[in-house]
């Protein structure tokens, strides 16, 4: 008889945390737009600011902006070696 005391409970692999998913797609070569960075985490733009110029920052990421042909970019600096 099957019951529940004989069901192991599976181990459930976690998502990626939202910060995490930004720092990746902030770390991509030529960085990400605004758009994609919303469209990924499911945040409005001034919580992505926010995360950048608050959390990102402190944790000690060196983020950087940059426009091309009218759309901004925003990406991680990274050293050498890394």
């Amino acid at each position: 008889m099957l019951t529940f005391q004989n069901i192991e409970p599976q181990p459930v692999a976690k998502a990626p945390s939202k910060q995490a998913q930004l720092i990746s797609l902030l770390e991509q070569e030529g960085g990400a737009t605004m758009k994609a960075m919303t469209l990924a985490t499911g945040w409005q733009p001034h919580s992505v600011r926010g995360a950048i110029a608050g959390v990102l920052r402190k944790k000690g990421y060196q983020v950087q902006s940059h426009k091309h042909e009218g759309t901004r970019y925003w990406s991680i600096q990274t050293e050498v070696g890394q």
